[in-house]
């Protein structure tokens, strides 16, 4: 039996010990962007060609975005997104199989795209899903392979190792977004919920106020709402709630976050707005609750109206808590009299 050659061997011991280098990293931490940088520089460093690409496909809509870039243009091809199907990356994405294409301008796969964007000459691509359990969240694409010929046996079980181990990275690391997703985002509506509220909070709060850090803060409850619940039942009162909380959003600007509070309450936060611009907004709110019917594939629809209460931070408060309780009292005080109206910090109201 003919013994391979020491370079072989050290260069083969290199490529386990990168196996072992990514898979101890997978291991200890959930930080995406830390393992796929590791599992894509170890392919560089142990593959000879002139560059290596990881992508990521959206799960919705198919598209392929270069997430890691090791060669030359990087800077311009990072982020740069193929469409479905598009190229021999998005024939991988499709189809779940590997390829290696020689000749890759004369293949019928091939989208010169990047290649224009760059003045880069694409010669050979070697492209690997990262697949888990059937579906691929990505693909590996290395371009110009020195020695395509000897891929298949020196280079592709190395790579198709890492390519496995970034699959398991993606999927934990989606794992993990939606288990922090669940933790702060309110079950029926589908909006942020009170735990994530205290969070932007302690964040907006919790650091010297200057001028700039101005930060308004609306208390919302729906008059008479368990007169809803009683006539039409919890699961339409929920809809009710929900088909609310998306009247109000399409007031807010993409800074402003709704969050759902309490039963039938909602607190909008309000970063960068002063009293004024507070005040005008919520005056907007409420005449769109007035005017807006909910339910209406219903044969009952619901009417609405809400009572609202703004504080300022540092205005008002200078605390995450002054701030809830006086945003909540300027509320009530509007509940206990007329409802259907907006009660302002320091003031009477409009």
């Amino acid at each position: 039996m003919k013994q391979k050659p020491a370079r072989d061997l050290a260069r083969e011991n290199e490529k386990l010990m990168g196996c072992l280098e990514v898979g101890k990293l997978l291991t200890s931490t959930l930080e995406l962007k830390k393992i796929l940088g590791l599992v894509m520089t170890k392919v560089s460093q142990l593959i000879d060609a002139q560059n290596w690409s990881l992508l990521l496909r959206d799960p919705t809509t198919g598209e392929l975005t270069f997430e890691i870039v090791v060669g030359t243009h990087q800077n311009l091809i990072k982020g740069f997104c193929l469409t479905r199907g598009e190229g021999i990356a998005g024939h991988v994405a499709e189809t779940g199989d590997s390829l290696f294409v020689s000749g890759a301008q004369k293949d019928p796969r091939f989208t010169p795209r990047v290649d224009t964007l760059t003045g880069f000459q694409t010669e050979s691509i070697v492209c690997l899903p990262l697949k888990i359990r059937g579906t691929v969240l990505g693909v590996i694409e290395i371009i110009n392979v020195k020695d395509l010929e000897g891929f298949d046996s020196y280079d592709y079980p190395f790579l198709s190792v890492l390519a496995d181990y970034a699959a398991i990275a993606i999927e934990n690391s989606r794992y993990l977004e939606r288990i922090e997703q669940m933790g702060i985002t309110d079950e029926y509506t589908g909006l942020r919920n009170t735990r994530y509220l205290h969070q932007v909070l302690d964040e907006l709060t919790q650091r010297e106020p200057t001028h700039k850090d101005v930060l308004a803060v609306v208390f919302a409850d729906i008059d008479n709402f368990k007169q809803v619940v009683d006539r039409h039942g919890h699961l339409s009162g929920s809809q009710v709630l929900k088909e609310i909380g998306e009247s109000i959003s399409t007031c807010l600007a993409e800074k402003d976050i709704l969050v759902k509070y309490g039963g039938d309450e909602y607190v909008i936060v309000l970063p960068g707005r002063n009293k004024q611009a507070a005040i005008d907004l919520t005056q907007k709110i409420l005449r769109l609750l007035r005017a807006s019917t909910y339910l209406k594939s219903e044969g009952d629809p619901v009417r609405v109206t809400a009572s609202f209460g703004i504080a300022v931070y540092p205005e008002d408060a200078q605390t995450k808590k002054d701030l809830l309780l006086l945003a909540d009292h300027c509320m009530y005080d509007v509940k206990k009299g007329r409802k259907d109206g907006v009660g302002v910090s320091g003031s009477k109201g409009p």
